[in-house]
């Protein structure tokens, strides 16, 4: 493996990070505030507990996913498209270094990012309210497969795009309203029927559920389920990574 290579590549994606700092990490981090005092706040004060869990507190892991979600697939996506958009995609593909790492140093750049600020926003959320992890290595091994798994479908969404546009489609339209319709304010236990089943449907559900679980010890659908949802989302994406780079979707045309 051409480690000189995937790490050139993690490290300048790293670097863009750093020199845009402010849209990095700190707009998400006062976003992700402003709707832990709107919501925490507002709502907070009418619903004094979910499922045995003050309403501040439970609305944290699904703030940190709402974040997690939108940053990985933004960083992943931008990250791609940049090189298709200059041209120097094409020195990127003659380089001696093979698609396996190409995705490894992209994918593994956006996640990191994703971590950090997960990292950075909870600590931000500790400082309003407490915030018990019950299962801290699960906490984080959900926090590394989702970015993971969401910037993996960020490099696929960069591949796939044509203009700026397209590359805030599915964020904008698609990611974030599943979020929020996926238990990241609410208990998806609230909803009457056949709304909850319904929202079974939603696979955001179940990363909502699982990253909560490993806070609170409980959650809306079992963990394992959880968790098998994530990995299998995580391989479909490794799946269609291998196709777009054996048929040269959009890279090499």
């Amino acid at each position: 493996m051409n480690l000189h290579g995937v790490y050139a590549i993690y490290r300048f994606e790293m670097a863009r990070a750093l020199r845009t700092l402010w849209q990095s990490l700190v707009t998400p981090v006062i976003t992700t505030s402003l709707y832990f005092v709107v919501f925490g706040g507002a709502i907070g004060s009418r619903i004094n507990q979910v499922g045995g869990v003050g309403y501040g507190s439970f609305i944290v892991p699904g703030l940190i996913m709402l974040s997690l979600l939108t940053q990985s697939i933004s960083n992943a996506s931008i990250g791609i498209y940049f090189p298709k958009f200059t041209g120097t995609i094409f020195e990127l593909l003659s380089a001696p270094i093979n698609s396996m790492e190409m995705v490894l140093g992209y994918v593994g750049a956006a996640a990191t990012k994703s971590v950090i600020l997960g990292l950075i926003i909870l600590a931000t959320a500790a400082a309003f309210v407490p915030i018990p992890i019950a299962h801290p290595v699960a906490m984080v091994a959900f926090l590394i497969l989702t970015s993971l798994a969401f910037s993996l479908f960020g490099f696929i969404i960069g591949v796939w795009a044509k203009g700026f546009e397209q590359l805030n489609f599915v964020p904008a339209l698609l990611i974030t309203p599943l979020t929020f319709l996926g238990g990241a304010f609410y208990s998806i236990d609230m909803l009457p029927q056949p709304w909850r089943t319904v929202s079974l449907f939603n696979p955001v559900v179940y990363l909502v559920s699982g990253f909560r679980w490993s806070f609170f010890d409980r959650g809306d659908v079992p963990v394992g389920i959880s968790l098998a949802a994530t990995a299998a989302f995580l391989l479909v994406c490794l799946g269609v990574i291998a196709w777009i780079f054996r048929t040269g979707y959009r890279l090499k045309n």
